[in-house]
């Protein structure tokens, strides 16, 4: 190894050093994103709900390769109450998924426990219907545990790793630390917390306001 690489290597190891003593002094700086009631679904239930053959139309690029799509859908709790113009995010998945607020879900009379997305074993039952037809899911409906998503570079600065537990604090008139925030580190996620409307509006705080990693 020659004497230009030792030096760089050499650099690249302090930056990152420095970089963590910053953020352990003052916290590591972290947008917010502000994420409404949405739901996934598996290529079927798209089916079942828009027509055979039936493929999801891109509104918005949205970070890991997924997208906001241009179709919508009503969700129905076991009282029939009802939420209209809830969007669905693409790509399809291999099982289907409702995200609500607390207060959608006592909207909707449904009790949706607190979970990190994907993890719907026993979660509250709900029915989604669509312009062409109606699905009933015995689980599927779930309030998104808060999270930060970081691609590995940002791990190694605010010195944590996939599936951490932090606590966050903004630092506004409300001045609110958020306990219990999990740590998602993949290559194709791009620096941001995310929060349900009912978090966002109790701590004041919008999408693309700061937090800091305590």
């Amino acid at each position: 190894m020659d004497n230009n690489n030792v030096a760089l290597i050499t650099k690249m190891v302090l930056d990152v050093i420095e970089s963590q003593k910053s953020s352990k002094e003052n916290g590591y700086l972290v947008p917010v994103g502000v994420s409404a009631r949405h739901i996934h679904l598996t290529q079927e239930h798209v089916e079942a709900l828009f027509g055979e053959g039936y493929q999801l139309t891109e509104k918005k690029e949205l970070m890991g390769g997924q997208f906001a799509s241009n179709e919508t859908v009503t969700i129905v709790g076991l009282k029939l109450r009802a939420i209209e113009n809830v969007r669905i995010l693409g790509p399809v998945r291999s099982k289907s998924q409702v995200e609500v607020s607390a207060t959608d879900a006592l909207r909707l009379g449904v009790k949706a426990p607190i979970r990190e997305s994907g993890n719907i074993a026993g979660s509250a039952p709900i029915a989604v219907v669509g312009p062409k037809g109606a699905i009933y899911l015995n689980e599927g409906c779930i309030v998104a545990k808060r999270h930060i998503h970081m691609a590995p570079k940002d791990a190694m600065a605010a010195g944590v790793h996939d599936g951490d537990i932090v606590s966050v604090k903004a630092d506004n008139e409300r001045g609110t630390v958020f306990n219990n925030v999990q740590i998602r580190v993949d290559d194709s996620f791009t620096l941001e917390m995310h929060i349900d409307t009912d978090e966002a509006n109790a701590a004041k705080i919008v999408t693309g306001d700061t937090v800091r990693i305590l």
